[in-house]
């Protein structure tokens, strides 16, 4: 999976340095995007919007979703990819990019260091695992500049650990609570970074008692881990929910049935004077009603695995789902 390392942060809710905020947005064409808008417009011809991508397969998906509805609703909407959130969250709040598909906790605790300094998401975090709060901190941040948060959706894109169906059915497991109350000595294949972060190996022994014996570093999500998991070299294996190939390794989910994880729940954040139309609101939402994570993974799984493009995926998903004109 290509998106793997640009999820990585999310293992502490950790935010990147934030020096590149500094950077301009040269590529995103500002002065050629300020004219035609589509704000406060209606009818026909609602003007242009651009929406933003970050350079992972998931995030590429959901902004040819946000950008097809949108086009379906009269808007004229464009997709730009840039690389990460420390360059488009501020070409965001410019106008330079109209929209962006967000992840609740993420963009949060991102909103949490740029106001309130980088140790903020570490000593004073504003997400968790429950998504209405969540995304209530979220508004809070986001709101004073200048960006509005639509509606969340079920769709979760946020750390998930896996074991083997056989390990699974053995133990009787079905939630990491589970696992927990096995007293199982476990080894996690992972990252090496989940020795310390506080939502792997720490917060799995503090939270669900699981007795975690070390770190197998072969990656998040990566083939290798989940291969080792599948062998009974591992135990466990720390992915994502969307991960669509842990069924192919003969693995399974075990509930985060504590919410250890924050609520990285998928929502649209949008420039509010230029994209805070209640007719964009509604565009969006439609997609946000229906979207599961197991539709994600599945989105994820025809790009990666199957090499299509993430517009014809996302086009053929909306004309399933009848959410656009055929």
């Amino acid at each position: 999976m290509g998106d793997l390392v640009s999820r990585i942060s999310r293992i502490a809710g950790a935010v990147l340095g934030m020096a590149a905020l500094t950077v301009s947005l040269a590529a995103c064409g500002g002065d050629s995007l300020e004219e035609g808008r589509a704000g406060g417009t209606s009818g026909p011809g609602k003007g242009s919007l651009v929406v933003g991508a970050a350079a992972f397969t998931e995030s590429k998906v959901l902004a040819e979703l946000y950008a097809q509805v949108l086009n379906d609703a009269g808007y004229s909407a464009t997709v730009t990819t840039v690389k990460n959130r420390e360059l488009y969250e501020p070409s965001l709040e410019k106008g330079e990019i109209d929209v962006v598909p967000e992840y609740a906790a993420t963009i949060a605790e991102f909103l949490n260091a740029k106001v309130n300094g980088p140790k903020a998401p570490e000593e004073k975090p504003v997400a968790s695992g429950d998504a209405a709060a969540t995304v209530e901190a979220l508004k809070k941040l986001a709101e004073p500049r200048g960006l509005k948060v639509l509606a969340v959706g079920e769709a979760v894109d946020q750390n998930a650990f896996a074991v083997s169906k056989e390990f699974a059915e053995k133990n009787k497991l079905k939630t990491l609570s589970d696992l927990g109350r096995a007293k199982l000595k476990v080894k996690i294949a992972a990252g090496d970074e989940c020795e310390i972060r506080p939502f792997c190996a720490p917060g799995l022994k503090e939270t669900y008692g699981i007795d975690v014996t070390g770190i197998d570093p072969k990656g998040v999500g990566t083939p290798q881990s989940k291969q080792a998991v599948k062998d009974g070299v591992d135990q466990l294996v720390l992915t994502t929910t969307t991960d669509a190939t842990v069924e192919s390794f003969g693995l399974v989910f075990l509930d985060d049935d504590k919410k250890l994880q924050n609520a990285d729940n998928v929502l649209p954040v949008v420039n509010a004077k230029d994209a805070g139309a209640p007719e964009i609101a509604a565009a969006l939402d439609k997609i946000t009603k229906v979207l599961t994570t197991a539709d994600l993974a599945e989105l994820n799984r025809k790009v990666d695995a199957e090499r299509a493009k993430p517009a014809d995926v996302a086009k053929a998903y909306l004309e399933s789902k009848g959410l656009v004109k055929k």
